[in-house]
């Protein structure tokens, strides 16, 4: 296949390739940070979107749906993709229709068009991540292996995190369209240097029959399974119609596609890697650590927002320090996996400081400031720095390079699966201990209690004070009363979501014994 600029094309040997490894190391990272800025950067901006478009809450919910399903549906067939179109011509054509879309999102004049495009968007982003780290393993040698993880990670955790903080700078400061017209100059600078620097892989295979049926089953399993975990909170799960019926879709479809892929001789998702203990193990812990991530960066803007009064951009502001730590923490990282130090300690050692970061998050009232957040935040962000690039290393450490483009698909995946239910498992479990912990406060404010009776007394009196008399004083002072209530059940669901996760990660800790093997065999294992 030609490439898609013929003029920028260069015959290069496997020396020129690695002379520019740090460059394409950026290159693919300014790509993912774009993918995953869009993650993100629109839920600030959903109310001057539905007062734009004229659009209700709920329909303007598939602006965000619609990318994330694109998104999961392209992510496992991306080693495919890029097989069969040439790496660089995948990775160049997702970056171009990535910015295209973001274009057309800015100008669209109706809800239906900027979903629409959102789609269009997703599709094109959802191969850069793990084309991206296909490509870092082949242009590194192992011994820089973990240098170029760290790179790599640093966008990965630095993209979902700056979208609040961009996102509500934007929108305040020009208007909505501009969260996308901002991919517009990134983007044209990423694609011009991939066309320049992004190499085609050596281990290129071509599949002449191509598996139609298994693309739609595919397509079908995981996006019904998406709009499920997307949809399930807010349709109350199982007892909508809707939510079972992406249940059965995807449960049939999925099952399906495994056994094909399993049965052809040409699968466009090569599941028997999956017989490598060390490498499904892995899939098993960055499931959790998608979850972790995901849904930590997701309740602790509800938490500052709801009921701590944060705008958007003073949240993203708050946040910003735990990125900064995780882009710190993954060079260190780097630096001690490539003295000998084992990437099972690091994992262990981060886990445990996510862990008390998320003791200290449990500790968060009604009554905490930024300098409460300072700390936990930044522990937060330093202990997944120090979980994410060795568990990359350990992972793929197994893998050999043709099949690497396969593997890092499965891998990106199931992160952003064990995202996308960890969100959803968040926002389900945040009302259900609400309500339960609603339940508890309530049976303590009864008439005979002297510290309730005491407390609607003190407000009575205040609204008596203000000019309320008799029984709309005591109207006021029950509803106060009862607002008061809710806020601190809200505070205590926050506290045990937080707690809960950092005890999560802590017990996928025992998966480390089925992870022995360090050194990451990459096909560029020549000496320099």
């Amino acid at each position: 296949m030609k490439p898609l600029l013929p003029a920028l094309s260069r015959s290069r040997d496997d020396t020129s390739i690695h002379a520019n490894r740090r460059i394409i190391a950026v290159v693919v990272t300014l790509a993912c940070v774009l993918e995953l800025l869009d993650t993100s950067i629109v839920n600030v901006a959903v109310p001057h979107m539905m007062g734009t478009l004229g659009a209700t809450l709920d329909e303007i919910t598939w602006v965000s749906i619609g990318y994330v399903v694109a998104n999961v549906i392209v992510l496992p067939i991306s080693g495919f993709l890029a097989n069969q179109l040439g790496r660089r011509n995948y990775f160049a054509g997702s970056i171009l229709l990535f910015t295209m879309a973001s274009w057309a999102c800015g100008n669209a004049d109706s809800l239906g068009s900027l979903v629409f495009w959102r789609i269009v968007q997703g599709l094109g982003g959802g191969g850069l991540i793990a084309t991206a780290q296909a490509t870092l393993f082949e242009v590194f040698p192992a011994k820089e292996m973990a240098s170029a993880m760290a790179i790599f990670g640093i966008g990965i955790m630095f993209g979902p995190s700056l979208g609040p903080t961009v996102g509500g700078w934007l929108t305040e400061t020009y208007s909505w369209p501009w969260i996308f017209y901002i991919n517009l100059p990134l983007g044209a600078a990423a694609l011009l240097l991939a066309l320049l620097y992004v190499p085609d892989s050596r281990h290129r295979r071509v599949v002449r029959q191509v598996d139609y049926p298994g693309l739609l089953l595919l397509a079908l399993g995981i996006g019904a399974l998406q709009l499920m975990l997307e949809r399930g909170e807010k349709l109350d799960w199982f007892e909508s119609a809707e939510i079972l019926s992406y249940a059965v879709t995807s449960v049939v479809s999925l099952g399906f596609f495994i056994v094909r892929q399993l049965e052809i001789r040409h699968p466009i998702v090569n599941l028997h890697i999956l017989r490598d203990t060390q490498f499904s193990a892995g899939l098993v812990f960055t499931f959790l650590l998608g979850a972790a991530l995901f849904s930590t960066v997701f309740l602790f803007p509800v938490y500052a927002q709801t009921l701590m009064g944060y705008n958007a951009m003073q949240t993203g502001f708050l946040i910003l320090p735990s990125a900064i730590a995780a882009g710190v923490a993954m060079p260190i990282a780097s630096k001690l996996i490539a003295r000998g130090v084992p990437a099972r300690l690091l994992i262990v050692t981060g886990a445990l400081l996510f862990l008390y970061s998320m003791w200290g998050h449990h500790l968060f009232t009604t009554a905490s400031g930024s300098e409460d957040f300072f700390w936990p935040l930044l522990q937060r962000g330093f202990g997944l720095g120090l979980v994410f690039m060795p568990l990359n290393n350990l992972t793929l450490a197994n893998i050999p390079a043709p099949t690497i483009p396969d593997a890092t698909g499965l891998y990106n995946l199931v992160r952003q699966l064990g995202g996308s239910v960890g969100i959803a498992l968040s926002a389900t479990l945040l009302s259900q201990f609400e309500a339960g912990k609603r339940a508890a406060l309530m049976a303590h404010v009864v008439n005979d209690n002297p510290a309730s009776s005491e407390r609607l007394a003190l407000l009575e009196s205040l609204f008596n004070h203000h000019g309320d008399l008799g029984a709309l004083a005591a109207l006021k002072a029950r509803a106060l009363l009862d607002l008061q209530i809710n806020k601190q059940a809200m505070m205590l669901a926050f506290s045990d979501l937080f707690m809960g996760f950092g005890i999560a990660i802590c017990l996928m800790l025992p998966l480390l014994m089925l992870m022995k093997k360090q050194r990451v065999m990459a096909s560029s294992d020549v000496a320099h």
